[in-house]
């Protein structure tokens, strides 16, 4: 999902990863993970940063930690204007610009979102600590960036009918594409295979809204 980068441009891109800050928004006082964040305007190939804001929301869509105007550390310039990254916007707004029948003309809000969920000693960690749910956007795209030292960390998805899927994300650069109108994700927990080591799973999480709809 990465494209034609070579490892040496993956290991650059993943070691963005090693200096996120912890978020402090968690309302079930977890101290587990760390992130950064950005927002876009999106047209076509394009992808124009927009002034840091914060992400919101609604708890009907996150009901752990939802209706908060959150303030996160900002992606720093060397993952905008990294070449994993810019590719990864020239090829997915396009196709879900087509995918909505509106092609290059479609104007989207699109944002970034860098994580890493840490197993501290015996602790677990929660990617989705919200549980099962959607995001409140479009479209979402999710790509591993990191394994070290976890087990699980199990992909579930659930659509409007009620249909069940779950996969691992095993490989850097592996990724899965959902439609959030009609697709429920959530990751079950991590666990540090090795206590005495650093343990985490880091994971980049883009997201597209179409321009003028309301936030999630």
């Amino acid at each position: 999902m990465a494209g034609a980068a070579d490892a040496g441009a993956f290991g650059s891109f993943a070691g963005l990863w090693d200096d996120l800050e912890p978020d402090g928004f968690m309302a079930d006082g977890g101290r587990y993970r760390r992130r950064r964040h950005a927002a876009f305007a999106l047209h076509d190939t394009a992808a124009l940063r927009k002034p840091d804001q914060p992400h919101f929301q609604s708890s009907a869509y996150n009901p752990l930690n939802g209706d908060v105007a959150r303030w996160f550390a900002p992606a720093t310039q060397g993952l905008v204007s990294h070449p994993i990254l810019r590719n990864l916007f020239a090829l997915c707004t396009p196709l879900f610009s087509a995918l909505e029948g509106g092609g290059a003309d479609l104007r989207w809000d699109g944002e970034l979102h860098q994580f890493r969920i840490e197993a501290l000693g015996s602790q677990v960690g929660l990617p989705t600590p919200e549980g099962m749910h959607r995001d409140g956007v479009d479209w979402v795209l999710v790509m591993l960036v990191a394994r070290a030292n976890v087990e699980a960390g199990m992909t579930e998805i659930l659509d409007e009918t009620g249909r069940r899927d779950s996969f691992i994300l095993s490989e850097p650069g592996e990724a899965v594409l959902l439609d959030d109108r009609r697709i429920r994700h959530g990751v079950t927990a991590i666990h540090a295979l090795d206590p005495s080591r650093a343990a985490y799973r880091d994971v980049l999480v883009m997201t597209w809204r179409r321009s003028g709809q309301a936030s999630g």
